[in-house]
């Protein structure tokens, strides 16, 4: 069935992925943006595309009334912890205040809408090695100003669902990655090895910080595959994690890569990536999510780096 669907954030890399997924579905798609993170010049939506700043209380309720969406995937936000910290205003003014009026809309305008909050894993904080992998049941304790918006935007999600009937899911997002992405461990590794085949720069390096940190990693298309999922079949009102299976060091993501290239090269840890503040692991339980959505992951990550240095090779 074709569905009309607002997909906020469509200026960051999983928006343009969750565009292009929706629209080969069929559905009725309006994608809005607003300082794109991610290069948008090779993406051709079918629908409407605008630009909002989800700040704006007048154009969200415009947008609203226009277009009158049945479903909201809200993946709008300032999701640089290191950028909440240089500007923290800006950053719970996007995520809490844009998500206040998008709720705000939804039930002024009483629209028949069930809204995807996209959250994050940085809600939970410094997590010890004997507490992983973590469920949704752990304690909040953000340690940034992005990790308390999305704390706050989960929890208003919640409020306007107990209390005014607004169907919402909060979905926990562990470190995803993928084609597009930019300024993550991977996306970093693979522009740099492109940039080495290519002769941009001088030296045959690969900059690294702490090889020895942990993460559990999910392609971006496993991922918009799973909005799809939670919107249709998990449980209003609820929150979810959605992390990968398996984790990985950061070497054993360096060592995959020198499988993938056809050259070989240095590796320089530079003390400037040597953050004492790093989590030494982050890995989620996403078996709640899986039970209610018979969701798995099915890209493995040697297909996702060598997808990752070929959207390079196309654009650098």
């Amino acid at each position: 069935m074709r569905d009309k669907v607002w997909v906020t954030g469509y200026g960051g890399f999983m928006g343009v992925h969750l565009v292009d997924l929706l629209e080969s579905k069929g559905d009725e798609v309006l994608a809005t943006y607003f300082r794109p993170t991610t290069d948008l010049r090779n993406s051709n939506p079918r629908g409407q595309v605008v630009e909002c700043d989800l700040r704006d209380q007048a154009k969200v309720h415009g947008l609203l009334k226009e277009f009158q969406p049945e479903k909201i995937f809200h993946l709008a936000a300032q999701s640089y912890p290191t950028v909440s910290w240089d500007d923290p205003w800006y950053t719970i003014e996007t995520n809490v205040t844009g998500t206040v009026n998008i709720f705000e809309g939804v039930k002024k305008l009483g629209l028949d809408c069930k809204i995807l909050n996209a959250c994050s894993s940085a809600e939970y904080g410094f997590v010890t090695e004997d507490e992983v992998p973590v469920r949704e049941d752990h304690a909040l304790k953000p340690l940034h100003p992005y990790g308390i918006s999305k704390v706050a935007q989960e929890m208003l999600g919640y409020q306007y669902y107990r209390n005014f009937g607004i169907e919402s899911i909060a979905v926990r997002i562990f470190n995803t990655t993928g084609p597009g992405k930019a300024n993550d461990v991977c996306s970093d590794f693979t522009k740099r090895l492109v940039q080495i085949a290519k002769g941009i720069g001088v030296e045959k390096k690969l900059r690294v910080g702490n090889l020895r940190t942990r993460r559990a990693i999910t392609d971006v298309r496993d991922v918009i595959r799973a909005f799809d999922l939670a919107m249709n079949t998990a449980t209003v009102g609820e929150a979810y994690n959605l992390s990968g299976e398996k984790v990985y060091e950061v070497q054993e993501i360096v060592d995959i890569l020198r499988g993938l290239v056809s050259f070989d090269f240095e590796v320089w840890q530079d003390p400037e990536l040597l953050r004492p503040t790093d989590e030494p692991i982050i890995y989620g339980s996403s078996q709640k999510f899986q039970k209610e959505t018979n969701w798995k992951q099915e890209i493995p990550l040697e297909k996702t780096l060598k997808d990752m240095l070929d959207y390079w090779h196309g654009i650098l």
